[in-house]
């Protein structure tokens, strides 16, 4: 029988890679997104229908959960994919930005995840994946509110995983290092002159580095992975950067972390 997935966020980026790359797999998507009109390209694939979802709005999450499960008679996978990144000087952000990135990556991830609990939990099956980070394990420079939104995502599916296994629902998280998408374009960056000296150079020390990462392709790959592994297996890097920087984390002191970070960040900086 043909799966099913939703996706979130559908629109660019990596939800769009992974509905086509899931597409490509032959299984049934629902790629979802606030703008429908962006998704037009993915229409010429039968085997994806477009949704308007917004994880602010309960009704258009229930509403797009209807929706699939009328188009494609169930729903086997959810994929919280939606989120963006408020970038820079915290003392400078407003606290509309830091309500805008946590209700975007943090509430809006736990109202589509508990929009669904109860469709999954009736039949006794189904998967969360969640787009975290390595940053939601590790942190770099400037990204201390959406680092903070991600270590909320990480805390938060942890702790479900033990409630939802009863139901044979598996939570899985993917933690990619930097990708190549127009994440690195859609950043909503703050400055303040007090941090002239530092926040420009280390902002473009950061953007440098999505230059040589690797594309949405690697992400959509271990979802698939995640989404067709049938162990209760939480966490899931999707590239060799945030492997590398994991495994470095656990085996060596604190300090000697913090300091190969600096040493990459703030290159230029006297």
């Amino acid at each position: 029988m043909t799966k099913t997935i939703l996706i979130t966020g559908a629109s660019t980026g990596i939800g769009k890679e992974t509905a086509l790359y899931f597409a490509d797999k032959g299984w049934n998507v629902s790629a979802t997104m606030r703008t429908m009109a962006k998704g037009a390209g993915l229409l010429k694939y039968k085997n994806i229908r477009v949704f308007q979802l917004d994880v602010m709005d309960t009704s258009s999450i229930q509403q797009a959960i209807q929706d699939t499960i009328a188009a494609f008679g169930a729903i086997d996978v959810l994929f919280n994919n939606a989120g963006y990144a408020l970038v820079g000087a915290f003392e400078a952000m407003t606290q509309e930005q830091i309500k805008k990135q946590f209700d975007t990556n943090v509430f809006g991830v736990m109202n589509v995840t508990k929009a669904i609990l109860p469709y999954f939990r009736e039949k006794k099956n189904g998967t969360i994946i969640t787009t975290s980070s390595m940053g939601g394990l590790i942190t770099f420079p400037l990204y201390s509110v959406y680092h903070s939104t991600k270590w909320a995502v990480e805390g938060f599916m942890e702790s479900l995983q033990y409630e939802l296994k009863p139901f044979n629902i598996k939570v899985k998280n993917i933690e990619p290092g930097a990708i190549k998408t127009e994440f690195g374009n859609s950043l909503d960056f703050v400055t303040a002159d007090a941090y002239k000296n530092y926040v420009p150079r280390v902002h473009q020390n950061m953007l440098d580095s999505y230059e040589s990462a690797p594309g949405a392709d690697v992400v959509a790959k271990e979802v698939y992975k995640a989404a067709n592994d049938s162990s209760f297996r939480l966490r899931y890097t999707a590239s060799f950067q945030s492997t590398a920087l994991l495994f470095i984390r656990r085996i060596i002191p604190n300090n000697w972390f913090f300091g190969i970070i600096r040493s990459a960040t703030e290159k230029g900086i006297k």
